[in-house]
């Protein structure tokens, strides 16, 4: 999967943005202002959120990912080679969770994600 491809994938996501606030090319998707998926510089992978460090360590013990680099231990780091349909499956969970954790407020401001939906939302 390529950078483009995984952009595309998270553009479709309601209420997201796409951001650089680290400077120098990263590509940061935000929804609500809270990051849910990154891609740096080196173009090796996208680091996105799992729903615990017990989560994230089971998916890198299973070989899915890596530790995420200078992210919180409950990140993963998927390389862009790796099973298409577990990348597009791991963005919705790390967008579910972020967006979760938004405010009632904001969360009802925004429409339903119907593509794709995990049980987090659902």
């Amino acid at each position: 999967m390529s950078r483009e491809t995984i952009n595309t994938i998270c553009a479709k996501f309601p209420g997201a943005q796409l951001s650089d606030p680290f400077g120098g090319g990263h590509d940061a998707w935000k929804v609500g202002g809270k990051m849910f998926a990154c891609i740096g510089t080196a173009n090796t992978g996208v680091s996105v959120k799992t729903d615990s460090v017990e989560t994230a360590q089971m998916l890198i013990d299973a070989g899915i990912g890596v530790k995420a680099p200078y992210f919180h231990r409950s990140w993963i780091h998927l390389p862009l080679d790796g099973d298409e349909e577990e990348l597009r499956h791991r963005l919705g969970v790390s967008y579910d969770i972020v967006r979760a954790g938004l405010t009632k407020k904001l969360q009802a401001k925004m429409p339903p994600r119907n593509e794709g939906s995990t049980a987090i939302i659902e």
